[in-house]
């Protein structure tokens, strides 16, 4: 009955044990959940931000400045062609052909 009653014991020493082991194991689990969670929040913070400063960006108002100082204009009518009339399409120079290069010299 000795036996018993001391085995017992050390069994309820060893449990006790391995349930504070698992306890912290799970707080520490528990606050790097955490600490992933508030990363996450925080790259979705920054995304609508981002999101938000292209919209901005993307606005005629702040283009149009940008790009008369690099010095673009608008579309002329002599840039476009008409598809119903294929020789006008014809008569243009193809990208990085010898005459393409000497007309935008």
């Amino acid at each position: 009955m000795r036996i018993l009653m001391i085995s017992a014991a050390a069994m309820m020493l060893i449990s006790a044990f391995c349930l504070y082991a698992i306890n912290y194991d799970t707080r520490q689990f528990a606050e790097r959940v955490q600490a992933q969670e508030r990363k996450l929040d925080k790259a979705r913070e920054d995304i609508a931000i981002l999101k938000a400063d292209r919209a901005f960006a993307g606005r005629p108002e702040v283009i149009g400045p940008a790009a008369r100082a690099l010095g673009l204009v608008p579309a002329g009518e002599a840039q476009f062609v008409r598809g119903s009339d294929p020789d006008s399409v014809a008569q243009l120079p193809e990208a990085g052909s010898a005459e393409a290069g000497a007309t935008q010299q």
